[in-house]
């Protein structure tokens, strides 16, 4: 036998319309999921990844070190040429003349500098005497062997050489043999050349 099919009874029949269940539509019942959603999705959302203020300060820091030493080291060779040019300007002028004249006009160090196996003057010995290399183009009587030492130790004294230097005239009263020049320098430049003699020092090894 088939059994009686029930109907089940239906909940919404006979709610007064003051009820809140009989004035909520299927439509407002979404509405309201989707706001009450809401809230979780956006607490959920990922958030953009923020770095700890600690790490930020220290990368930029070691970013300022890298700019100083990079400042540091570009200035290193600029600071060394200024200490070098203020040790340049340091010397006594006339000393800087006189080496200038010696060195550049006179060309003093032709002579009275030694020569290594190369032929280059010895700084070692700078100004200290040499052999003389130098030859007469024709047979000249009493034609030194040697050039005196003038660099540190004059051979005279400072008035001899300057009397030497601007006239031509040694102490003997006489004109020096060649190869040696008769020089008519000026006072003062005789003067700068004794200057910068007198301060000649050789180089160290």
């Amino acid at each position: 036998m088939q059994r009686p099919v029930q109907k089940m009874p239906n909940l919404m029949q006979g709610l007064s319309p003051q009820c809140p269940a009989a004035t909520i539509t299927p439509m407002k019942r979404n509405r309201e999921a989707i706001a009450l959603r809401q809230p979780l999705r956006s607490h959920h959302q990922p958030s953009a990844v923020q770095i700890p203020r600690n790490r930020i300060t220290l990368n930029v820091a070691l970013l300022l070190v890298g700019a100083l030493c990079s400042l540091c080291t570009a200035q290193t060779p600029q600071t060394a040429d200024k200490t070098h040019k203020a040790t340049a300007n340091s010397k006594d002028p006339a000393i800087s003349r006189g080496e200038y004249i010696v060195e550049n006009l006179a060309v003093c160090t032709q002579c009275h500098t030694p020569r290594d196996s190369a032929g280059r003057p010895e700084r070692t010995h700078w100004l200290e005497g040499a052999p003389l290399w130098l030859q007469s183009a024709e047979p000249t009587e009493n034609w030194p062997l040697r050039a005196p030492r003038i660099g540190g130790a004059l051979p005279g004294t400072d008035d001899e050489m300057i009397t030497l230097l601007t006239t031509g005239i040694w102490r003997t009263k006489t004109h020096l043999r060649p190869p040696m020049p008769q020089f008519r320098m000026t006072r003062q430049d005789a003067e700068s050349v004794v200057a910068y003699l007198k301060s000649v020092k050789p180089a160290q090894k």
